[in-house]
């Protein structure tokens, strides 16, 4: 589905046309090196702040779009994800982290706050949720929030947290109550709090080029206005959040295999085997014509999903089911893009290399796949 076909306003058309020339023309060019070195890239920071891409989510008066967020943030990152997951990841984590102060945040908290997350002050965010035994399983979450006064004291280790090791502010959700999902309780916590700490940054198989860490909270000090939403509203918040992200990650994920089939589709039409272009062998033709009828369906359900949600209309299991869907299908084309090279596609030398590894993430975060059928699974049986 070409995005022409979609009827979009003029000015979201024009933004995914220049993202995809900054993804060609300048992010191409070094993500063969980002990936290499396992670096976060500040340079990329700089391209994605400078072109408006990390406020998509905010109030227009701070920088976002007034309509179709998450359209655009879908179509954006899809475009970026087409050349370098890892920076698409940075788009969709700012969106992420910022959610609970959007959507939760008192007034107060967004006045004090949201100048700092525009294009002009530049504060990355991380979202602390994920901990070594609370993973797709939310309610498993240990890190506790203790009320001491005006204040709440929060003690605990969050791992696998993008941007954990170079954002300004942390969205943090911890137990303020024993009951397993009506205990949990958002936090907006500053980079600089004391007690806060930044652990093990990890060396990941893909997207390489993210900062991925630990980060540890210890005696952590926040005022009880830095709540967002009320005590025991965390879960919930939790799960609107994947609403809007699930939709961002399978378009990730529809970018990665773009990617791969682009890559497959040149090969295909120079590489010769047997006195023609392997292109013209069935089995390849078999391969290129599944991966272009999985993208497009993919596609469908990626803009489906967003739709819904900026309609304000429920959009948990076209969520999931793009996520599951899209993750499933870049693992799978990756692999076949790998496949179609050869031995070229084991080497470095080929972006299909560096894909294959990319896209496997998108099967993991956010809900792994399995978790995303069981949500779909249940919305049928609560729908019969």
């Amino acid at each position: 589905m070409d995005i022409r076909e979609m009827a979009l306003p003029q000015d979201l058309e024009m933004l995914v046309s220049t993202v995809r020339r900054l993804a060609r023309d300048k992010i191409a060019p070094i993500a063969s090196e980002l990936d290499e070195r396992g670096e976060f890239s500040r340079r990329v920071e700089t391209m994605l702040w400078d072109m408006g891409l990390l406020t998509i989510m905010l109030p227009v008066e701070h920088g976002g779009l007034p309509e179709n967020k998450d359209l655009a943030l879908c179509l954006c990152v899809e475009e970026v994800a087409k050349v370098c997951a890892s920076s698409a990841l940075m788009m969709i984590i700012q969106a992420v982290g910022s959610f609970p102060l959007l959507h939760a945040g008192s007034d107060e908290l967004k006045r004090k706050y949201l100048p700092s997350l525009t294009s002009d002050s530049r504060t990355l965010m991380a979202y602390l949720v994920t901990e070594p035994g609370a993973g797709s399983d939310v309610s498993a979450i240990r890190t506790t929030a203790v009320r001491d006064g005006d204040d709440w004291v929060l003690d605990g280790v969050k791992c696998f947290a993008t941007n954990g090791g170079v954002a300004g502010l942390y969205s943090v959700l911890a137990r303020t109550g024993p009951q397993r999902t009506k205990g949990l309780t958002f936090f907006l916590v500053d980079r600089d709090t004391p007690g806060l700490s930044i652990g093990r940054k990890e060396n990941k198989l893909g997207q390489r080029s993210t900062n991925t860490t630990e980060v540890i909270l210890e005696g952590v000090r926040v005022p009880s206005s830095n709540m967002l939403g009320r005590e025991g509203q965390g879960f919930l918040w939790a799960m609107k959040d994947f609403d809007m992200s699930r939709p961002a990650i399978a378009a990730q994920a529809l970018g990665i295999a773009e990617g791969a089939l682009e890559q497959m589709l040149s090969y295909a039409k120079d590489r010769k085997t047997f006195g023609k272009p392997i292109g013209e062998h069935q089995m390849i033709q078999a391969i290129l014509a599944g991966a272009a009828a999985d993208i497009e369906a993919g596609r469908g359900l990626v803009y489906r999903a967003a739709r819904r949600y900026d309609m304000g209309l429920d959009n948990s299991k076209l969520a999931s089911m793009a996520k599951f869907f899209c993750g499933d299908a870049a693992m799978k084309i990756a692999t076949d893009a790998v496949q179609v090279f050869g031995g070229y596609g084991y080497t470095k030398d080929y972006p299909v290399e560096r894909m294959f590894r990319d896209a496997k993430l998108t099967q993991i975060f956010e809900g792994t796949n399995q978790i995303q059928r069981l949500v779909v699974a249940r919305k049928l049986l609560k729908e019969a």
